[in-house]
This record gives structure tokens, sequence and C-alpha cells, in this order.
């Protein structure tokens, strides 16, 4: 068999079993470093990309925004002087911050071809205390969201809930000393959800910031009081208005039959039977006179 009739058999293998040049891989796929400390993101790839194979690493951030670390072989300028690659396609930060958590790509093109590979950079940066929302009066029956968040940890931290200084668990109905809350919590955006609210609630309520950088933290406690409907106050209200209307209604009365009101309010009044019609007249009267 002729050299070219074995280079097409190889070939045919080859593509039969998935097996295939051309390949960029990585030493390290996952790389977790503390803040401030230095980190390598390794990159290496088969010879038949070729001598001249060009090498570019891209960045993508928690936002899913990109942009280029090494361009043309070339540290761009965001990175310049922290940022250098060493054997010539690896990448190596001299101190990271939190800002470089994110996906890096290491992409090479040569003989016509190009393949990329995936690093993943964790900045570790321990929790802070959160910034927690808890109001101090809501109503029953009410929706009521209480909110918790840390800006600074990293990776991206989880969240607990204390009431009384218990845990809440993420699912109170699997647990006996639970099953009359009905609060739905979100570990992943701190949020604490009461739909509605009951007088069970009450209590003081803080959040707590967790993730594997370093040492849980919490905001401060702070109470929740739940409050009835206040009926008996709304009637008392509403009791109060009708006797002001009332008192207001007689006294226009007694002004009208001792003859201190103008004739035309003394006609209208007339012309709407009852003291009880005052209102209407008393607005009829104010657009005569605006006439």
């Amino acid at each position: 068999m002729s050299v070219s009739g074995l280079v097409s058999v190889a070939l045919f293998l080859l593509g039969a079993t998935g097996v295939s040049g051309f390949t960029v891989t990585t030493s390290q796929a996952n790389v977790e470093v503390k803040e401030n400390e230095g980190a390598d993101l390794t990159c290496s790839y088969s010879a038949d990309f070729g001598s001249n194979a060009r090498v570019e690493w891209k960045f993508r951030d928690l936002r899913d925004s990109q942009v280029y670390v090494v361009f043309d072989g070339k540290t761009t300028t965001p990175y310049a002087g922290r940022v250098t690659m060493y054997s010539g396609h690896n990448l190596r930060f001299s101190k990271v911050t939190r800002k470089d958590n994110g996906a890096y790509d290491c992409e090479v093109s040569g003989n016509g071809q190009f393949k990329e590979t995936k690093v993943k950079l964790t900045v570790l940066v321990p929790p802070s205390p959160p910034v927690c929302r808890v109001p101090t009066s809501v109503t029953t029956g009410k929706t009521v969201i209480l909110s918790c968040h840390d800006a600074d940890g990293s990776p991206p931290p989880t969240y607990n809930w204390y009431k009384d200084n218990t845990l809440l668990p993420l699912e109170p109905n699997k647990i006996q000393a639970f099953k009359n809350y009905t609060y739905k919590l979100n570990p992943a955006t701190g949020e604490l959800a009461f739909a509605p609210v009951r007088k069970v609630d009450s209590g003081q309520y803080y959040c707590e910031s967790v993730n594997k950088a370093g040492p849980p933290k919490s905001c401060k406690a702070m109470n929740m009081e739940v409050r009835d409907v206040n009926t008996g106050g709304i009637v008392a209200g509403v009791i109060v208005a009708l006797l002001l209307l009332a008192l207001l209604g007689l006294a226009i009365w007694y002004a009208n039959r001792k003859g201190y009101l103008p004739s035309e309010f003394s006609t209208l009044y007339l012309n709407h039977g009852t003291c009880c019609d005052y209102q209407q007249s008393v607005l009829t009267l104010t657009e005569t006179m605006d006439l």
C-alpha cells in the first residue's frame, strides 16, 4: 500500500474512533486563590497548530462582559503590569482581586484551525456583614419580604436567616417545630418572604452570610412586630366622621332658620329639602358665587 493510502487509512481510523489532532487543554480547569495572591492559568496545545500558533486569552466576568487579557501576543492595557505570559501560552497574575472572578478562554489558532479551552478563576474573599432590611411593623395578611445581601464575599455567599436566635430551616414543613410557619427562604438571593404574614411571625430577625473563604458574618438583629388590622379604630373613625357631618348639617340648618345665610343659599336649601343634602347645597352655592 502506498504512503498516501496509509495516510488516508490513518485519517479514517482517527475520524472513526473520535480521536483527532488540534487539541487545546489546561492542567487545571478550576483555580481558586485568595485575594491579593498570585495565580497561574495554564494552557497547552498540540503540535498540529504549528510553530507559529497564535495564542490569545479572553476574560468573561460574572456579568457576562468579555474583554481580551492577551491579544496579538501582548497583554492588554487593563492588565499591564499585573499579568504576564510565561512559557509562551500560560497566564500569570502577580496579584488577583475580586474583579478577576470569572472564566478565562485560551484560544489557539494555526494551520487553518481554531480551538479553545476554558479556565474558571475563583478569587476567595471572606464574607462581610450583610445589609439586612427588616420592617419594624407590619399588618397581618400582607406579603412581607425581608432582604439580605453581601456585596463583598466571593464565591457569592449563601444566606441563612435566624428568628429569635433560632436558625430557620429551608423547608419548614418538614420539621415538626416549624410546621406552623409558611415563609419561603431563598438562600441564593437572601430573601425571606411571608405571604401572608401572621402574628406568629413576630420576632427578632437577623441574616448570616456564608461562603468557604472565611467565617460567616451576620447583621444586627432587628425586631418585626406583626399587628392585626385595627378594625376598632376604623369603626371609631367612621363614627366620628358621621357625627361631624351631622353637626355641620345641623349648624347649616340652624343658620338658615335664623336668616344668617344669604338668600341664594336659603333658596337652594329649600329646593334640596332636608339638611342631609347640605353638601350638594354648599357645592352649588360655591359655583353660584364663583359665577
